[in-house]
């Protein structure tokens, strides 16, 4: 089988595990991407969208679409600064907390997955190969 190939199955495989916690938790609403955006989020803690458009690679009228959809759907909320007060920062209202935990969880059961069918030793070099492939 070809690298192509392999991209596009682990690609499928991934979007069906995201697909079925959506489901489980029942947040089928929820596109995957503003899912990402909300572990972004998460994994920023509170960023303001600046940061939040950097870290993405997105310009900061995008984010600012994407945040008002988000708050709109009572998944994250704008808080001032104490430091700036020209300056919000995004944080995970409940729900998102919740939304995010559940995106986590598909990411912990494909690992599981995986390492249900290779070796220990084929994990810590599928590991190091995927490092090397995401720096």
């Amino acid at each position: 089988m070809k690298l192509e190939e392999i991209i596009s199955k682990m690609s499928a495989y991934m979007g069906r595990i995201e697909e079925d916690a959506k489901e489980q938790y029942n947040f089928k609403e929820l596109t995957l991407t503003q899912m990402h955006y909300l572990e972004m989020i998460s994994e920023l803690v509170n960023p303001n969208l600046t940061e939040l458009a950097t870290a993405m690679k997105l310009t900061k009228p995008t984010i600012t679409v994407l945040v008002d959809k988000l708050i709109e759907k009572e998944l994250i909320c704008k808080v001032q600064s104490d430091a700036d007060r020209r300056n919000t920062h995004l944080h995970l209202t409940e729900k998102g907390k919740l939304i995010n935990q559940m995106h986590e969880y598909a990411h912990r059961r494909m690992a599981e997955d995986i390492e249900k069918k290779i070796t220990h030793e084929e994990a810590s070099q599928l590991t190091i190969l995927l490092e090397k492939i995401m720096e």
